[in-house]
């Protein structure tokens, strides 16, 4: 029989109890051939603190979601069901739907797991808002004030309005270039 990825949804903060839990049953009960893998999609994402200091941390793409490739049929599904931190499946009505091929590569892209198309680019988050007072701290603009108009950190990039000339200029830079004035 074909096997499927499906996702589950757990308590919050416990995918990796859960994905613990169920590979200790499926080795307990020997249904290895019928539940084949288990994944927490994960990313890493860069953070930049006050001073410009990067951190990089990963992160889960699903929080409170597993996903799971199995056989679909009424054993595996009430298996996995009653696995402790398992709150039930995503589909209509708590019955489980498989995910697409589509679905299930665009959530593995963005953990730039291997065998599916190129990971998207690390994501970057920041403390910065709207409205902040920032100090360009690098680059031919370093040492100008300004205030923040746009926070893209996706793209790991802010605009900022410099005074530049007597004129409020918009200026793109990267969150590395800026640090928020206390």
């Amino acid at each position: 029989m074909a096997k499927r990825w499906y996702v589950i949804h757990t308590y919050s903060g416990y995918e990796n109890k859960v994905k613990a839990d169920l590979e200790h049953r499926i080795e307990t009960y020997g249904l290895s051939d019928q539940i084949v893998d288990i994944q927490i999609p994960t990313e890493e994402v860069t953070e930049i603190k006050d001073g410009g200091k990067r951190e990089t941390k990963e992160s889960k793409v699903l929080p409170s979601y597993v996903l799971v490739r199995m056989e679909g049929n009424d054993d595996t599904w009430s298996f996995v069901r009653n696995t402790p931190g398992v709150t039930g499946f995503v589909g209509p009505d708590g019955k489980p739907s498989p995910l697409r091929r589509s679905e299930f590569d665009k959530i593995m892209r963005r953990t730039g797991a291997r065998g599916t198309t190129p990971a998207v680019p690390k994501r970057t988050s920041t403390s910065l808002e709207v409205g902040q007072s920032v100090r360009v701290v690098s680059g031919p603009l370093a040492d100008f004030d300004g205030q923040v108009s746009e926070v893209m950190p996706e793209a790991g990039k802010v605009k900022v309005m410099l005074m530049i000339f007597g004129r409020e200029t918009p200026v793109e830079l990267t969150l590395e270039q800026v640090t928020a004035i206390a």
